[in-house]
């Protein structure tokens, strides 16, 4: 977590993803969000991530380089409090920053929390360095 105590960091809803360290490293036009792999050194290992915003996207959008060895893209949204997700290190999880902590695994599919309802996914196609999500508006 931050460097606050994590239950204070919960309670705030801070969570852990970062934006990319270079902003220019995506775009988004037409519904769809281009991610240059390259200059997205977040996403080279195994359980990285970053949180998208701005730039014209409809809502927030977080990607992760899974445990399982795939990209993968959500709406980055808890379905119960709107806050933020994170990859939980080491598993093919997903987790809200809240106290409820609902938790998702990488098809949306909700496992345990708060929460009432899948997270929403986003179709990832992986071309020539980059990474093509399509973000239809919600």
């Amino acid at each position: 977590m931050t460097n606050i105590l994590p239950i204070f960091a919960r309670i705030f809803g801070i969570c852990d993803t970062k934006p990319p360290m270079d902003e220019k490293c995506w775009d988004y036009y037409d519904e769809k969000l281009q991610l240059e792999l390259d200059h997205s050194p977040e996403l080279s290992d195994k359980g990285g991530a970053v949180r998208l915003d701005g730039k014209g996207l409809p809502y927030g959008i977080l990607i992760i380089y899974g445990n399982d060895e795939e990209y993968h893209a959500f709406m980055n949204k808890c379905t119960h409090s709107g806050r933020k997700i994170d990859p939980v290190k080491g598993r093919k999880r997903l987790q809200c920053c809240s106290l409820g902590r609902s938790t998702w695994d990488y098809s949306g599919r909700l496992i345990s929390g708060s929460a009432k309802d899948n997270l929403p996914v986003l179709e990832v196609k992986k071309s020539a360095g980059k990474l093509i999500i399509s973000v239809p508006e919600r």
